[in-house]
């Protein structure tokens, strides 16, 4: 979120009506590894303390069959996308859940995958 005013706002809209934000260890993983290469240790505290206030989703088997068909099915059409991100969609997929992303033209090709934007 970057502290955008927009998503900041639409971040504390979304947890009036639920108990927590919720990301994949995926994108867990992508912001703690970035951190990380570029010696931020104060950015990676104060990404630590918001991951505790969160629900973070694990890599399940269900996650990487959905993900497995979401893959086959990019490629067919010829529109692949990353590993990680497919790993990610298919997170909030099998969560039934709403990926906010300011890449809709990314992840609008996944079908069965419900995208916000909150920088809009």
């Amino acid at each position: 979120m970057r502290r955008d005013a927009r998503a900041l706002a639409r971040a504390s809209h979304y947890l009036s009506d639920h108990p927590r934000l919720t990301f994949s260890i995926i994108t867990r993983y992508e912001i703690l590894r970035g951190l990380r290469a570029s010696g931020a240790s104060g950015k990676l505290r104060t990404f630590e303390q918001f991951c505790s206030t969160c629900e973070v989703l694990p890599l399940t088997d269900e996650v990487v069959v959905c993900a497995s068909g979401i893959y086959a099915d990019l490629h067919q059409k010829g529109q692949l996308i990353g590993d990680a991100d497919i790993l990610i969609a298919a997170t909030a997929v099998q969560a039934r859940g709403t990926m906010v992303t300011n890449n809709h033209t990314h992840f609008g090709r996944i079908g069965g995958l419900t995208l916000d934007n909150w920088l809009v």
